[in-house]
């Protein structure tokens, strides 16, 4: 297959999408993005990247990094990480805290905005906050083969400021017993790992491993153990888009994990890996040229899962 001209036909199959969407605007820094612009980026098992658009243009991960962050936590914390948290799809808006009443706390998974600050702070609790930090970065700077990713430390003051829900869910995780660090402590940890600057090529090939059962086919480490790279792409299959998990199952067949940043994530076993990035968002807070070209993708090639 020529994976060149199968991405520039996708970048041509959307291109009367660009600019739409709309971009988010709960955090200033993000609200600057410019909704034209697309990347896409195709990482196969020898490492190779194939790109296409503005694939090597940099933006933050977001909540693509509580997928990176759920591995260092199994890695650390093995099986007792599911004694904080759920493996639950939500079924509800990233901003509801519906479920955390009822369920007295503990998130449903860790790919939401609650289970990922569980997340952090049971790592801070085994690690340590500059530690967790510290090891998140190097990860990302390994795998992806680039010492030039960074945290974008004015991204994270911007979401530290902005982040009043962020603190409420804190807040009520704390008052039912299930975050054990001071709340600022562990968001900025949070913020910190969301802050995270990558572009859709760096992204995909960090993420490799999990298209392997949790081994890096281009070098031939091991990550992760094999259940848990598969556990990780369950999650991202049943969880990785909040409510909109189930229809990007039926319209991608892929796991995946989007970000309000405007990028998605998808791991399509045995293949490789592929990054989109645009960011003007749909009413599900998807990326909307994203998606499309991700259906382009799997329409063309028949990477569904679902064969």
């Amino acid at each position: 297959m020529d994976y060149q001209s199968l991405l520039n036909d996708v970048v041509s199959d959307v291109a009367a999408y660009r600019g739409q969407g709309k971009v988010a605007s709960y955090i200033p820094t993000l609200a600057q993005a410019d909704p034209q612009k697309f990347g896409i980026a195709l990482v196969l098992k020898d490492g190779t990247a194939v790109t296409a658009g503005d694939a090597e243009e940099s933006f933050s991960i977001q909540s693509i990094s509580y997928v990176f962050a759920v591995a260092q936590a199994l890695h650390h914390l093995k099986g007792s990480l599911w004694n904080h948290v759920g493996r639950e799809p939500s079924g509800l808006p990233v901003g509801s805290i519906v479920q955390l009443e009822l369920e007295k706390g503990r998130p449903r998974n860790p790919l939401t905005s609650g289970g990922a600050i569980v997340v952090c702070d049971q790592l801070m609790t085994t690690c340590g906050a500059a530690a967790a930090g510290d090891e998140m970065l190097e990860f990302l700077r390994d795998r992806s083969g680039d010492p030039s990713v960074a945290v974008d430390d004015n991204l994270a003051m911007s979401e530290s400021r902005a982040g009043a829900f962020n603190r409420s869910l804190a807040n009520f995780i704390a008052a039912f017993g299930n975050l054990h660090n001071p709340v600022e402590e562990v968001l900025s940890l949070y913020y910190r790992n969301c802050s995270i600057a990558m572009s859709c090529s760096q992204l995909a090939r960090a993420a490799l491993f999990l298209a392997f059962d949790g081994v890096d086919p281009a070098t031939g480490d091991t990550i992760t153990t094999e259940s848990r790279s598969r556990r990780i792409n369950a999650l991202m299959m049943t969880c990785g888009h909040y409510d909109s998990s189930g229809d990007f199952a039926f319209r991608v067949g892929l796991p995946g994990k989007s970000s309000v940043s405007g990028a998605i994530l998808a791991v399509i076993p045995g293949t490789g890996t592929v990054c989109v990035w645009s960011p003007g968002l749909n009413a599900a807070g998807m990326s909307l040229v994203g998606m499309a070209a991700l259906e382009t993708l799997i329409d063309r090639t028949g990477w569904s899962v679902f064969v």
